[in-house]
């Protein structure tokens, strides 16, 4: 039996695995030390449990434990890292280069190290989404300490050749980070295998709780290091002290087992699903795929329907079903998304296009009822705009 309102806008977040709830549950009640206090059993049982979680976390994305710094989020984790970056290597040179459809909270840092006097070349992405890997090449400067380029984009699921970007980087000596928020637990992610130097994550994406993230910072070949954004105390190797949030981390972890035993099978049934539901919404005239239809998150679908007002399809649908028109952090703006003007767009394909992004607990049930809705307010909408019936 359905359940509404429908959700479909796991990108943004995911409701927690009830098993994840379950493992974090005894660390607020009983287990309630602090990982820091070493004299005693309370903290020995907390520092414990965050051992263990970092190893989970860890071994999700083929990284050494030592390597794993929780941080509260994937905002903090991506300012840490190019904040920390930028610091630490300001003797080698200022320069950093990154993309125009990044998340807000890479943009939004790199702006605020421009007034520090950094350069930064945001390179433009190509219709589908993806960068231009000899443009990469060419800014490249002996002054770029750092390649900070996203593993896949929150609003159209593209997925960016990483570890063709990393050989590039590191032909020229220059740092890879990539905020992965949107791949980490959905597809397979191997820091060595794709050759970066600094990963930012966040446990809410897959299914684990939010307020928990992490920043992974390589250790050899090369060591990396980055300057503490949050003083006091020295905590997680000096890079982000403050009591560790002992509940969240152990949530995050088991969150990344779940992933590392499940991926395979989500992925599978959720791009099944995801294509039958794309299949059916590009049926219509004027109804357009927006990013690379190959190179892509096996869960999203960002699609654009013409000749529909945007806030109009949003409110036809959002009694019965959550979904997005761009990401989260920006759903308060009015203005067309920046990342699909970005792809060319114009403002009126931009303002009429739904996000759907699939998670572990949508059901072909689901995406049945949501064809037909969208499919139903998407005519009635036409039928109503008078630009439309002119032609």
């Amino acid at each position: 039996m359905l359940k509404f309102p429908i959700y479909l806008d796991h990108n943004a977040t995911t409701p927690c695995d009830p098993r994840v709830v379950d493992a974090m549950i005894p660390y607020f009640t009983n287990n309630f030390g602090n990982a820091a206090s070493r004299n005693h059993s309370f903290g020995w049982q907390a520092e414990e449990a965050v051992d263990y979680a970092r190893e989970q976390v860890a071994k999700l994305i083929g990284a050494d434990t030592k390597e794993i710094i929780f941080t509260s989020g994937a905002t903090e984790a991506d300012n840490l890292a190019l904040k920390g970056v930028f610091e630490m290597y300001a003797g080698k040179g200022n320069h950093i280069i990154t993309c125009n459809i990044e998340h807000r909270a890479v943009l939004d840092t790199c702006r605020h190290l421009e007034k520090e006097e950094a350069e930064i070349t945001y390179l433009k992405v190509k219709a589908n989404g993806l960068i231009n890997l000899k443009e990469l090449e060419e800014a490249i400067k002996p002054t770029t300490i750092l390649v900070a380029i996203m593993y896949a984009n929150n609003e159209i699921g593209t997925v960016m050749p990483i570890q063709e970007i990393s050989v590039i980087a590191k032909k020229k000596g220059v740092l890879v980070f990539t905020d992965a928020t949107q791949a980490v637990g959905k597809i397979p992610v191997d820091v060595n295998k794709d050759g970066i130097d600094l990963l930012a994550m966040t446990a809410h994406k897959m299914y684990g709780p939010k307020g928990i993230g992490a920043l992974y910072v390589r250790r050899k070949n090369p060591r990396v290091k980055v300057t503490a954004q949050i003083d006091g105390g020295g905590h997680e190797r000096g890079m982000r002290s403050g009591t560790l949030n002992v509940p969240g981390i152990v949530g995050f972890g088991k969150a990344c087992e779940l992933c590392m035993q499940e991926m395979g099978q989500d992925t599978k049934r959720l791009k099944a699903l995801r294509d039958k539901l794309e299949t059916a919404l590009l049926k219509p005239e004027e109804a357009y795929l927006n990013g690379d239809k190959e190179h892509r998150l096996p869960h999203v679908s960002n699609i654009s329907f013409k000749y529909v007002e945007g806030e109009g399809l949003m409110m036809g649908l959002n009694k019965e079903i959550a979904v997005s028109s761009g990401s989260a952090c920006m759903s308060a703006s009015l203005e067309p998304s920046y990342v699909l003007k970005a792809l060319g767009l114009g403002d009126d394909l931009a303002h009429s296009s739904l996000r759907f992004s699939l998670g572990r607990f949508t059901t072909e049930e689901e995406i049945d009822y949501i064809i037909k809705k969208v499919t139903d307010t998407v005519k009635k909408l036409r039928e109503m705009n008078p630009v439309n019936s002119d032609n």
